[in-house]
C-alpha cells in the first residue's frame, strides 16, 4: 500500500489513467470489430468505410500511448489488404 503522499498521489493518477486507457482500448477494439464484421459479410463498400473510420482511431491510440506505432500500422495494413481482396 502507498505510504508517502507522493506514492498515494501516484496511485490515484494510475487508477485514473488506467480507466482512460481501458476505455480507449475498448473503443479501438469496437472499430476493429466493425471492420471485421463488414469483411465477414463480404460488403466491400461497408468494409472500406469501416476501415476509414478505424484508421484515425488506431493512430490516435498510438499518440495517446495505448498502442505501439508498429502494432497499429500492422493492423491497418492487414485489414486494408483484406478489404482490398474482397473485390
Amino acid at each position: 500500500m502507498a505510504n508517502t503522499p507522493q506514492s498515494k498521489k501516484r496511485a490515484r493518477q494510475n487508477e485514473k489513467r488506467f480507466a482512460i486507457n481501458k476505455a480507449r482500448r475498448s473503443r479501438i477494439r469496437t472499430y476493429l470489430r466493425k471492420v471485421e464484421e463488414a469483411i465477414a459479410s463480404g460488403d466491400k463498400d461497408a468494409a472500406a468505410a469501416a476501415l476509414r473510420a478505424a484508421q484515425p482511431e488506431l493512430m490516435r491510440g498510438v499518440t495517446k500511448g495505448v498502442l505501439h506505432k508498429n502494432t497499429a500500422s500492422r493492423k491497418v495494413s492487414r485489414l486494408s489488404a483484406r478489404v482490398k481482396a474482397l473485390g
